[in-house]
């Protein structure tokens, strides 16, 4: 199963005044036969341990600083490799060299190397808290935004109504 993603997203720095343009990686239910450590692309069975994988090339960038990064979510090769790996390059504005490299685990441990030669943990998202996200009431939204545009579907699927939920998507 491939899930493309043609869209951008923006997330804005309150404190900075700062917006930044950000795209998004596709996305793939797998499957690995839990006997061969094959691959396998049919309907799930009871052999099969399934997993969603990013995979795909994304930017960030910030009109305001100039900053960009460029960031490719590595899919598991077919035969070894690991999954959920990701690498990305941070460029200072006007640059082509990044200052900074990151490689690691997008749900795991990411590192960083510095163009000054420093090796560190850039982030660990195993510690990392839940913090709950801020959304306005649905009455404050527009028609069109998210939780007011799927508020029915929501509440259909929270009171396990399958048919009421698809209906709803309409």
């Amino acid at each position: 199963i491939h899930f493309y993603f043609d869209f951008t997203g923006c997330v804005t720095c309150l404190d900075h005044d700062e917006h930044y343009i950000l795209t998004f990686p596709n996305g793939y239910g797998r499957q690995v036969n839990a006997l061969s450590g094959i691959f396998i692309f049919n309907a799930l069975s009871i052999l099969t341990v399934p997993w969603i994988e990013l995979g795909g090339e994304c930017s960030i960038s910030c009109s305001k600083t100039g900053y960009n990064a460029s960031i490719v979510f590595h899919t598991k090769p077919f035969y070894g490799g690991k999954k959920h790996r990701v690498t990305a390059e941070i460029f200072s504005p006007n640059d082509k060299k990044p200052f900074c490299s990151i490689e690691g685990e997008w749900n795991g441990v990411m590192y960083a190397k510095y163009s000054t030669g420093e090796n560190a943990v850039f982030i660990d998202t195993k510690k990392m808290p839940t913090i709950k996200k801020k959304v306005r009431k649905l009455e404050d939204q527009d028609d069109f935004e998210s939780r007011c545009l799927w508020k029915d579907v929501t509440y259909n699927l929270k009171i396990r109504d399958i048919d009421a939920a698809t209906a709803a998507k309409h």
